[in-house]
C-alpha cells in the first residue's frame, strides 16, 4: 500500500502508531502526491518553474484537496497519485495570495481518508507535532513546533503567526502538520536556515515555515464556491525587498510590475510610506495595506545614490498578472 520512495527518515525520527491515539495509517493515506504543469508564459514560470511537485491533503470525501498554493499558480494540468497509487486530474479551484493556501478538485474519485482539522492557536512551542508528506511512512516525520512568531517573505507576503517546525522535512512543499491528537493545523510552505528558538536538540537550525490553518476557515466556503476569498485584494507593487540594519532594500522587480513602470530601481532603499517610516519587511508591508485595497495609490520616498526621490506608485491586484489556463 505505500509508496516507498528511494529515501527514508531513520527510524528515531518517524512516529510510532503504537504510542499514537488516532489512526497514523489514515492519515498518511489521506496525503497525495501533487504533479502541476505550468505554460511557459505563465507570469510565475520564472520564479517558480514550470514544472511543480509536492502534497496534498484531502479535506472532504468530495476530492476537495488542500495544498501551498504556489505549487498550483497558473497550471494547465494537475494530477494526484494516492498512495495506493490511484492517479486522478484535477483542477484548480483556488489560490489565496493573503494566506498562501490552494484549492484543487479531484476530477474523480480519490478513495482515500480525509482529515480532521483544529485550530494552531491551541499548540505551543514545545509540542509535539507530525509533518506528513506523500509517500508514506518513509516521509513521516515526528517533529517539535519550535516557534510561533510573524513571517514576512519578500515576494510581497506577511503571515502575522506562522508557525516553525523542527527538524526539517526535506520534501516540504504542502505537507501537511498535525498535533498530537491528528487533526490538521497547518499546510508547509518553505525550508528555512534559521528556524529555531534556540533551544532545539537541532543544531543545524533548519526547519520549515507552516501556515496555519485557523487562516483557511473563515474564507473556505468562499474559496470553494467562487475561487476567491470574499476579502478585498491587497495592493499589490510588484518588487522582491530584503532586509537588513534596519533598512529595506529593493533586491528586483517583477517585469512589467505597478513598482516598474512607476521607475524604482533595483538597489533603492525605501524610506518611508505616505510618510511613515520603515524599518523592516513587516511593517513595509503593513503600510502599504493600510492604505488601502488593490488599486490604491501608494506615495513613498527611496534612497538612491546618496538622493531622496519621492514616487507614486499605483498599486494592483496580483491575480490581474497571473495566466488564466483554458477550461477542461
Amino acid at each position: 500500500m505505500s509508496q516507498d520512495k528511494e529515501w527514508s527518515f531513520p527510524a528515531t525520527l518517524m512516529p510510532k502508531a503504537s504510542t499514537l491515539n488516532f489512526d497514523l495509517d489514515a492519515l498518511l493515506s489521506a496525503i497525495v502526491e501533487l504533479r502541476a504543469l505550468v505554460p511557459e508564459q505563465a507570469f510565475t514560470a520564472n520564479t517558480l518553474g514550470t514544472s511543480r511537485s509536492g502534497s496534498g491533503i484531502v479535506l472532504d470525501d468530495r476530492g476537495t484537496v488542500l495544498t501551498i498554493g504556489y505549487l498550483i499558480t497558473e497550471a494547465q494540468t494537475v494530477f494526484l497519485t494516492t498512495r495506493a497509487g490511484q492517479v486522478v486530474q484535477a483542477v484548480p479551484l483556488a489560490y489565496d495570495q493573503a494566506s498562501g493556501f490552494g484549492l484543487l478538485k479531484a476530477l474523480g474519485p480519490l478513495n482515500t481518508p480525509f482529515v480532521r482539522r483544529a485550530q494552531s492557536q491551541g499548540s505551543r512551542s514545545g509540542d509535539t507535532v507530525f509533518l506528513l508528506s506523500h509517500g508514506g511512512m518513509p516521509h513521516a516525520l515526528k517533529a517539535r513546533l519550535a516557534d510561533k512568531r510573524p513571517f514576512a517573505g519578500y515576494w510581497e507576503y506577511l503571515l502575522e503567526e506562522a508557525l516553525f517546525t523542527t527538524p526539517a522535512h526535506p520534501e516540504w512543499s504542502g505537507a501537511g502538520l498535525f498535533n498530537a491528537d491528528g487533526a490538521l493545523i497547518g499546510v508547509a510552505s518553505l525550508l528555512l536556515q534559521q528556524a529555531t528558538d534556540g533551544e532545539s536538540d537541532d543544531k543545524s537550525g533548519q526547519g520549515n515555515m507552516v501556515v496555519p490553518i485557523d487562516l483557511l476557515e473563515p474564507i473556505l466556503d468562499s474559496l470553494i464556491a467562487t475561487g476567491l476569498s470574499g476579502m478585498p485584494a491587497r495592493p499589490w507593487l510588484g518588487l522582491y525587498a530584503a532586509e537588513g540594519d534596519d533598512r529595506i532594500v529593493v533586491a528586483g522587480l517583477a517585469e512589467r510590475g505597478p513598482a516598474m513602470k512607476a521607475g524604482l530601481q533595483q538597489g533603492d532603499l525605501i524610506i518611508e510610506v505616505a510618510g511613515t517610516r520603515v524599518h523592516s519587511l513587516a511593517n513595509f508591508l503593513r503600510a502599504v495595506w493600510a492604505l488601502g485595497s488593490a488599486g490604491v495609490t501608494v506615495p513613498m520616498t527611496v534612497g538612491r545614490e546618496g538622493e531622496l526621490l519621492r514616487l507614486r506608485i499605483q498599486s494592483a491586484d496580483r491575480n490581474s498578472m497571473m495566466y488564466r489556463p483554458t477550461a477542461h
